[in-house]
């Protein structure tokens, strides 16, 4: 997937979500199903992934290299990526839900910050993005909770894939 397509692909996936956000889910913002995450829950869930990958992204590529090495495999497909993600939820549930377990419920007032933030954080991702050249897209890698180390250029996708997986969801609710 090309720097531009994973681009068009971010924008696609984060105003899906944020038109959830702002228009069919303004009502069920502290509405959670049975055992699962409120609204404002996903919501914030996504806000704090997007900061920290914008964050990480931000290092000098030279730090990112010392810190966590250089790819030995070609990058994986947006497919291959989002397969891997899949099964390793699945393998790995407890392990998830350990991760966020301490997430707190954003009120209501929280609402509009966190959607603007989500808007602000998008932006930069698209930008930071768009500055990195190919090369290192291909070949630094950066740690990820569940899946390891992985490509910049896979990191980037699964974050559009992300974004989306928790959007289906609320698009449930």
């Amino acid at each position: 997937m090309t720097q531009e397509e994973i681009v068009h692909l971010l924008e696609e996936k984060h105003q899906f979500l944020i038109e959830l956000l702002e228009h069919k889910l303004e009502d069920k913002w502290e509405l959670a199903s049975e055992n699962k995450w409120t609204v404002g829950q996903h919501a914030l869930h996504l806000l704090d992934a997007a900061k920290l990958l914008n964050k990480a992204l931000s290092y000098p590529k030279f730090i990112l290299k010392y810190k966590f090495g250089m790819a030995n495999r070609e990058v994986r497909t947006y497919e291959e990526v989002t397969k891997r993600y899949q099964d390793r939820l699945k393998e790995n549930q407890e392990r998830a839900r350990d991760f966020n377990k301490d997430l707190k419920i954003p009120t209501i007032a929280d609402r509009k910050r966190i959607i603007d933030d989500l808007n602000k954080q998008k932006k930069k991702l698209l930008a930071i993005t768009r500055s990195w050249k190919d090369k290192k897209l291909d070949t630094l890698l950066l740690p990820h909770p569940l899946m390891g180390r992985m490509i910049v250029r896979e990191i980037i996708m699964w974050s559009a894939y992300h974004t989306e997986h928790h959007a289906v969801i609320l698009k449930e609710y």
